[in-house]
């Protein structure tokens, strides 16, 4: 179970780098609330995981997962490119993130 928290957990770290693009000096209160939030759950899921899966591990995973989701979420919403090199390196990270789950004891 603690697998599926650390992936909420990097899921959670999306949604506060995305927020964090609209809180505006943090003067836009309703998207700093959803970063707040959103860097709390992300944080506390991974403590919580960290609990069972080594944080070495536990970090790596979780940080992945928020750098692989944040470059998808910049393509499909606002406009970043994606060129072939971008997309092998993509493709690259999440390989490691796989790599990193399948090696985890």
């Amino acid at each position: 179970m603690a697998w599926v928290w650390l992936i909420i957990g990097g899921l959670f770290e999306v949604g506060f780098t995305t927020a964090l693009r609209f809180v505006d000096g943090f003067r836009n209160i309703g998207w700093t609330l959803a970063f707040l939030a959103s860097v709390t759950l992300s944080m506390g899921l991974l403590e919580y995981a960290a609990r069972t899966i080594p944080m070495g591990t536990a970090y790596a995973i979780w940080g992945g997962i928020g750098a692989a989701g944040t470059v998808i979420v910049g393509i499909a919403f606002f406009g970043e490119s994606l060129g072939t090199i971008r997309l092998l390196l993509l493709l690259g990270l999440i390989g490691c993130i796989v790599g990193l789950k399948l090696v985890a004891h």
